[in-house]
């Protein structure tokens, strides 16, 4: 990717794309992200969430290794004490926001082949991931959609597409990070992305 088209994009679609291109190993393009974003002056507690971020959607070993590759780039080094929840939010409330009343649908499902999953994706996603500081849920979704797209698990990423959606994000900016994913050199990520997308939008029409 061009230092050009970098510069076409803003912070937050920058950011998506680095997750994005860490959680598919495109660490090359990872690096030119990481130091135009570095360039920018950026604010690198952010980039340290959206990869820790990553492990509940592409697991702990590329997490890992992108949380490295990050530190190997930048220098950053968290606190000790990096335990920056948010105080006062639930993660009910969070998945509340996300999926409405859809949620204890989803709980149930989840449930009836994985009870551990059903609280750990309250527990865990919403709760201790989700509720910390330095991204707020609208970055966060944004972020979701971008990975999902790449990683191209449509279950979730529909979930993620109309939990962007419930947290603000318009559909032509939920779109735009869908199809940033060209910039990773593999079309086949921002195609799976807008054939959820426009069936989301097919769904939210008979609404």
């Amino acid at each position: 990717m061009s230092n050009s088209a970098l510069k076409r994009l803003s912070d937050l679609e920058l950011l998506a794309l680095s997750v994005s291109a860490a959680v598919t190993k495109k660490y090359s393009i990872f690096k030119n992200i990481v130091e135009e974003l570095e360039k920018r002056n950026f604010n690198n507690n952010k980039i340290y969430e959206a990869l820790l971020q990553s492990y509940l959607f592409a697991g702990f070993p590329s997490a890992l290794v992108s949380l490295q590759k990050f530190q190997k780039l930048t220098g950053y080094l968290p606190s000790k004490k990096h335990n920056n929840s948010l105080s006062g939010i639930s993660g009910v409330d969070n998945a509340k926001i996300i999926y409405g009343n859809k949620l204890s649908k989803l709980i149930s499902n989840i449930s009836s082949f994985s009870p551990e999953l059903a609280e750990w994706l309250i527990s865990e996603g919403y709760g201790k991931v989700f509720n910390r500081k330095n991204l707020s849920l609208y970055e966060r979704e944004l972020l979701n959609v971008s990975m999902l797209a790449s990683l191209k698990f449509k279950a979730q990423l529909f979930s993620h597409i109309n939990g962007a959606f419930r947290c603000g994000a318009e559909i032509k900016t939920i779109q735009r990070f869908i199809l940033n994913l060209d910039y990773l050199k593999n079309k086949s990520f921002s195609a799976f992305g807008i054939k959820v997308l426009n069936e989301f939008l097919k769904l939210k029409s008979k609404d």
